[in-house]
Parts: structure tokens; sequence; C-alpha cells
């Protein structure tokens, strides 16, 4: 099957790839990864300069220069050999997927689902969310449809709806896909927490699996 596409952009979050090879195994399904020597940045040479970019970053020419610059040093032709491997990489995706699977993983404390809530960092970007006060804020959805928001959320886990039309434009994949109208869902948790990822993605896939 090649409806329900898995992309794991940073090879350092090998939680997340683990995790979903085994749901591949158990009920198909395609996954496009970047093999990285198990770093989250690319590190690449051109014109005698090295450069460094996220590769979550590289789907909008605006997130490319940011993340270049933000991680060392930038250049026009830097801009577009990285744009390049974005536009390779949504190449790979099948025209009829009916989602697109981001595979994260965070550590304590740098990032969680807090950052979506009224008056911190991400707010701005988010429609809604729902926090499970019983759940770790660090294992989360973040999706662009609102019927796998409400799904998600009904089962329980910390969720955030992506304001589509609303959110700043920093090169991801989840921007990208809202303003494209993807339906996408990036499932997160910390490393490490190899079965509570599993657990997450097993009802994923039958949420997507009943629509």
């Amino acid at each position: 099957r090649n409806d329900i596409v898995f992309i794991n952009l940073h090879d350092d979050e090998v939680t997340s790839d683990d995790a979903a090879k085994r749901i591949l195994l158990e009920h198909g399904g395609l996954l496009i990864e970047i093999e990285n020597n198990a770093q989250r940045n690319i590190r690449f040479k051109l014109d005698r300069y090295f450069y460094k970019v996220d590769p979550n970053r590289i789907f909008a020419e605006e997130g490319i220069k940011r993340s270049l610059e933000q991680l060392g040093r930038t250049s026009g032709r830097a801009v577009d050999e990285v744009e390049k491997l974005g536009q390779r990489i949504l190449q790979l995706i099948p025209s009829d997927a009916t989602c697109v699977v981001a595979l994260h993983n965070n550590t304590p404390d740098l990032f969680s689902a807090l950052e979506y809530t009224p008056g911190n960092k991400r707010s701005a970007d988010t429609k809604k969310v729902y926090i499970n006060a019983e759940e770790d804020a660090d294992d989360f959805f973040l999706t662009t449809d609102n019927g796998l928001y409400e799904k998600l959320a009904d089962k329980g886990f910390n969720t955030i709806l992506q304001d589509n039309k609303n959110c700043t434009e920093d090169g991801s994949l989840s921007v990208y896909c809202g303003k494209k109208n993807i339906r996408y869902v990036n499932c997160e948790t910390e490393h490490g927490k190899a079965e509570q990822y599993y657990e997450m993605m097993k009802t994923l896939l039958i949420i997507l699996q009943k629509k």
C-alpha cells in the first residue's frame, strides 16, 4: 500500500523510525527517510564552503534561507541546491496518498505540546489545541486536518490543529501540507519512548483506515 506515507526527515530521531517500521511490517505502507549518519541537520560542501540546513525547513525558500543562516552561512546557490532536495522529497510522495505521517522525537524541556497553548511560543500557528493533563506533554500529535484532530483528541492524546492559513512560513513539511490542503499528521514523543510511539501510531492507523 502507498496511500499512507511515513516520512522521517531527522536521522537522529530513531525511536519514531523504528516504531514506524514495525507498523510497516504489520500493515504495509510507504516510508521515505533521509539517511544522514544519525545527524539531525544536513551538512554539505558547495564552492569550497560548508553549509548546514534543517531538513524539516526545506519546503519553502523563506525557511531554507533562515535555516542556513541560523546554522552557519547562506548563499543563493546553496538555497537553490537545498530547494532541489525539498522538491525531490515531495516528488516521492504518491499523488494519491491519503495522509502524510511525519515521524519525530523530541528532548524533554526543549519542545512539547505546551508551546502551542495560548500565550506561548507557537500559539499563533494553532487553530485548536487539546492537552490531556494526565499525559506527558512531550507526546503529542499535530495535524492539518480537523477530522483527525477531533478523533485523536477524543482518544485522549495531546493534539494540535495547525492554523493552515495563518501559520508562520518556516519551510516545514506541516506548513507546506497545510497550504496545499494535504492531510498531514506529525506523531511525536520523547526520544526512547518506543512503546508509547508504537501505540500512538497503531491508534492513528486505525483512525486513518476508518476514514
